[in-house]
């Protein structure tokens, strides 16, 4: 059975998960931002190219239907996560070396 999901929040922007990342590691924020930033290069060329990502514990994303308009390329993606990762909540991350 499919669930219609609800959005609860605002849409995730790109501040704030470098606030998320910066808080979740101590990693001060000079160092993580340009992290964040190649790492959301890397994962918008590998959608891009149309191939599937599994990264746990996000999940795998798998490209369902790519379209090029006018002004962009639509991708319909989706996302399967394990239910353990879906019920344990946000992992913490592994601290910064020292």
């Amino acid at each position: 059975m499919s669930e219609t999901p609800t959005v609860t929040a605002p849409p995730l922007k790109k501040k704030e998960l470098i606030d998320t990342v910066v808080a979740r590691s101590g990693v001060k924020k000079r160092d993580a931002k340009p992290v964040v930033e190649a790492m959301l290069a890397v994962l918008g060329e590998t959608i891009a190219d149309g191939r599937e990502l599994n990264l746990a514990p996000m999940g795998k994303l798998k490209i369902t239907r790519m379209k090029k308009t006018s002004k962009a390329q639509v991708i319909t993606t989706r996302l399967r996560r394990n239910e353990q990762a879906q019920s344990d909540g946000p992992e913490p991350l592994a601290q910064a070396a020292e």
